[in-house]
């Protein structure tokens, strides 16, 4: 009895520290079809401008105006953002990160987290990002 117990309280364990939102387990629940979407903006500059609207309004009090991040909230000029597809960074901004302080944004119309996708990949990478 005791060694079932040990073995079960082991396996919560483990299986909590899977179930972490770490640095990039978001990356892993993404769907193959989410995954590949292409962001039907990414020819359109003006989609750039609308989405740096759309940040300052709803992303830039926690990740900074320039999206450098600000204090535990990360920059978004990294690799891992630019390295990411569009159909990721569209399926984060819909379903969030809670356990990150990352709120979903499924009320917020697709177009414009397309557009969002849009500005951030007009961003430059952070020095030693």
């Amino acid at each position: 009895m005791k060694m079932a117990m040990l073995v079960v309280a082991v396996l919560s364990v483990a299986a909590a520290g899977m179930a972490s939102d770490g640095p990039s387990d978001w990356l892993s629940k993404v769907g193959e079809k989410d995954r590949v979407r292409v962001n039907p903006l990414a020819g359109d500059d003006s989609a750039i401008a609308a989405g740096a609207q759309v940040f300052g309004q709803r992303c830039a009090s926690c990740h900074g105006a320039a999206a450098e991040g600000i204090g535990r909230r990360p920059s978004l000029r990294t690799a891992r953002v630019h390295d990411a597809s569009d159909g990721e960074l569209q399926w984060l901004l819909r379903n969030g990160s809670l356990a990150r302080g990352m709120p979903a944004w499924s009320g917020l119309p697709e177009v414009q987290r397309w557009q969002l996708v849009r500005y951030l990949r007009s961003l430059p990478l952070a020095e030693g990002k």
